[in-house]
């Protein structure tokens, strides 16, 4: 029985060790993903606010936001 010992010791730190990488392996694997999905959503995010810019541009709501701002302004001095 003594003689198994080593060997089943040997054996069962390999197979730990190998599901440890495994692990390590899908982890990062999850984790690039993460990162990848996250630069991706910046971009679109990024995309979505110069279309909306854009689109508040050709309406002339930046225009009328300022002549707001005037009339408030000069209404309260």
């Amino acid at each position: 029985m003594s003689e198994r010992d080593p060997k089943s010791s040997q054996d069962l730190t390999a197979v730990v060790q190998t599901l440890l990488q495994q692990m390590q392996d899908k982890f990062q694997t999850m984790s690039d993903q993460i990162i990848g999905r996250l630069d991706e959503m910046s971009t679109r995010i990024d995309d979505l606010e110069k279309n909306i810019s854009d689109i508040m541009t050709q309406a002339g709501v930046e225009d009328l936001e300022e002549e707001i701002k005037v009339t408030e302004t000069s209404g309260t001095a």
